[in-house]
């Protein structure tokens, strides 16, 4: 059994998360089309909750056009407020994200 504690989504299996924390990372990575190293900025989230059960994961963003769905939510960590369904569709170029923030009922 192997043990991961970062989130790899599925294409077209909506996943659930909520966040708790986020923060910005340089990565160095191999690009696919030359084999080459390059140097990446990604967002990464700490899912404390993942498909309703309590979690300990990372979400790590490196697509600029997944990314822009949470910047919104970034300032202020209004982005605790809510659960995101996101769900993967295409690969590749044709990567896209279909992301569902849902309001968190208020605890007190």
């Amino acid at each position: 059994m192997v043990l991961m504690n970062y989130i790899q989504l599925q294409a077209g299996v909506p996943t659930r998360m909520h966040f708790s924390d986020d923060y910005v990372i340089e990565r160095t990575i191999l690009e696919r089309e030359s084999g080459k190293e390059k140097i990446v900025t990604s967002l990464v989230f700490w899912c404390d909750e993942l498909n309703g059960e309590p979690a300990a994961r990372t979400f790590s963003i490196l697509s600029q056009k997944l990314r822009a769905h949470f910047e919104p939510y970034r300032k202020g960590k209004k982005y605790a407020d809510y659960d995101f369904i996101v769900t993967g569709m295409g690969s590749g170029w044709y990567s896209d994200w279909n992301v569902q923030p849902i309001l968190r009922p208020k605890t007190e």
